[in-house]
């Protein structure tokens, strides 16, 4: 099953990094915030990802394919132009789709122009800029049990994001974007999709997934929350970065893979 993850957005709260490199290849514990997000995802089996490229999209191709060179030890000869690679071969065993959605895309509409990379009649999707320890085995079973068309990992922190009002069933009956709230549950990304999904979203630049189409969901019965509890952290700021990089020290929560 693919693994659709957004990463073109400018990053423009995290200025002082992003000013550089984009959001994903900012770096927890020396490795990109996007890898961590990669490593969650394996660890339940799922390693077939498409990464939705555009500001700085060319960095996050090199990251990739310098990687063994960037992860491991080598020898080079600039004369001979030989590189000899010391260590185990044991690089992660990843298919990955770098697909151009552009600069100025917004979310919807990346993921409308990825449509044909995806096979199966379900996918999973998240940001490229947050970490969890959600179990994205039951993420799925949960939402392919219910049949509906969209499902959305929902957690509690205090902090800016998608409102969602959750009815006793789980069903969502409303998608409110951008409210400041101190309680309740909020869009924590890690989603699971039908392909129907596809059909509320268009290739326009300014086609926002979490606009007209989970609202629509929303209205139509067709969007579910998976209610996760322990550990979410987004990275939206200079302040989430460091906060991250000291749990990587200490108590690295979202770390499922060995």
């Amino acid at each position: 099953m693919k693994v659709v993850i957004l990463c073109g957005g400018q990053g423009t709260r995290l200025k002082e990094e992003t000013e550089f490199k984009p959001k994903p290849l900012v770096e927890i514990g020396g490795m990109p915030i996007l890898w961590h997000i990669m490593k969650i995802y394996s660890h339940y089996g799922f390693r077939d990802f498409i990464l939705c490229l555009g500001y700085k999209g060319h960095m996050i191709k090199n990251f990739f394919l310098n990687y063994d060179k960037i992860t491991k030890d080598f020898t080079f000869n600039p004369k001979s132009n030989i590189l000899t690679r010391h260590g185990e071969n044991d690089m992660e065993d990843w298919n990955i789709t770098f697909a151009e959605t552009g600069l100025k895309s917004e979310t919807g509409s990346r993921i409308k122009q990825i449509e044909k990379y995806v096979d199966g009649d379900n996918f999973l999707l998240t940001y490229g800029d947050g970490v969890s320890n959600v179990n994205i085995k039951e993420l799925l079973d949960f939402h392919l049990s219910h049949g509906k068309i969209g499902t959305v990992t929902s957690v509690r922190p205090s902090t800016r994001f998608g409102l969602l009002d959750i009815e006793e069933n789980n069903t969502i009956s409303d998608f409110k974007k951008k409210h400041l709230i101190h309680e309740g549950w909020i869009d924590g990304g890690f989603f699971a999709f039908n392909k129907r999904i596809f059909n509320y979203l268009t290739t326009d630049e300014s086609c926002m997934l979490e606009g007209e189409p989970l609202k629509n969901l929303a209205k139509e019965g067709q969007f579910m929350a998976y209610k996760h509890k322990d550990f979410w952290q987004c990275m939206d700021t200079i302040r989430d970065a460091t906060y991250l990089n000291n749990l990587w020290e200490t108590n690295p929560l979202w770390k499922v893979w060995e």
